[in-house]
């Protein structure tokens, strides 16, 4: 499975979901079903969700073959849908209290290396970037329709941009001649930003808008926002939650969650990071962090 998603933080979820045989748990982002198969080989049952149709039909298929001696539809169930339903998602298919819930937050590896998907400004694709592709919205229309201000105010807010105005008057200045259709093609228009403002980073000028728009189009902080207070329902006592983020917007959400949520109790003081050496073997893990909480 590591071919097609990189599990980040896997041994320190896996201690932190305290995984039980027979026990119920939900992978509420199950991507390449990295953070699952470990579950599964301690002998829990799992509900994998995701809202990436591709990844739900790439388990399936995966997991047929692999000899983890599990049945699925009873060990392993796999559902397509949004975390922010997952209240509803996990009743319809009989996980109403369980001991464990993980979110690993993010994209995958599979959806920044398939050029069609529209995430990566290092492939050229279609701008894009939905997770779930039967949403209406698309990078394409924020990116050609929104108004210089919006489109400052998105990268700015959820990127902490320093050159939201420029890359945003930038862009509108572009479309006027054509429609900005291609990652590539917005890539460059802000990497000459930059260029033009002789500002280096350390990062791929794009990075950040980049990271921005995905976050827009995929609804992700709100999704979160909606999702963590229903997860406290479905725990029962004792159940572990885990949240894996890899940027300051997410944690701060569940940081924030975390601390009045007063059912639950704060398992880690600090955010766990990923170890030099998981950084070295998969660079995306560095800006990984994890906090787990127990219901009491």
């Amino acid at each position: 499975m590591s071919q097609y998603h990189q599990s980040v933080l896997l041994q320190e979820a896996i201690k932190f979901l305290n995984v039980k045989p027979q026990h119920l748990y939900i992978d509420a982002t199950i991507g390449g079903g990295g953070h699952t198969r470990q579950i599964l080989r301690r002998g829990g049952k799992v509900l994998g969700i995701d809202s990436d149709p591709e990844s739900i039909a790439h388990l399936n298929k995966k997991f047929k073959i692999e000899n983890l001696k599990l049945k699925i539809g009873e060990d392993l169930i796999l559902a397509q849908g949004n975390f922010n339903r997952i209240a509803d998602i996990a009743r319809s298919h009989g996980f109403s209290k369980v001991s464990g819930i993980l979110f690993d937050l993010g994209v995958s590896s599979h959806q920044l290396e398939t050029a069609q998907r529209g995430f990566s400004f290092q492939k050229e694709g279609p701008l894009d970037m939905r997770m779930d592709k039967n949403s209406n919205i698309r990078a394409f229309d924020l990116v050609n329709n929104l108004e210089k201000r919006r489109l400052n105010e998105i990268f700015e807010k959820y990127a902490g941009e320093k050159l939201s105005w420029s890359i945003a008057s930038a862009i509108c200045s572009a479309r006027k001649i054509k429609p900005i259709e291609t990652t590539d093609g917005l890539a460059h228009i802000i990497k000459e930003v930059y260029r033009r403002k002789h500002l280096r980073t350390k990062l791929h000028p794009a990075t950040k808008a980049f990271q921005a728009l995905r976050i827009v189009v995929n609804s992700e902080l709100l999704n979160l926002e909606e999702a963590l207070p229903q997860t406290v329902n479905l725990l029962e006592k004792q159940g572990r939650l885990v949240v894996i983020s890899f940027h300051s917007l997410e944690d701060s959400i569940v940081k924030r969650f975390f601390k009045y949520e007063k059912r639950l109790k704060v398992l880690t003081k600090t955010p766990i990071g990923p170890g030099s050496g998981e950084i070295l073997h998969n660079p995306r893990s560095r800006s990984a962090r994890l906090r787990a909480a127990v219901k009491i």
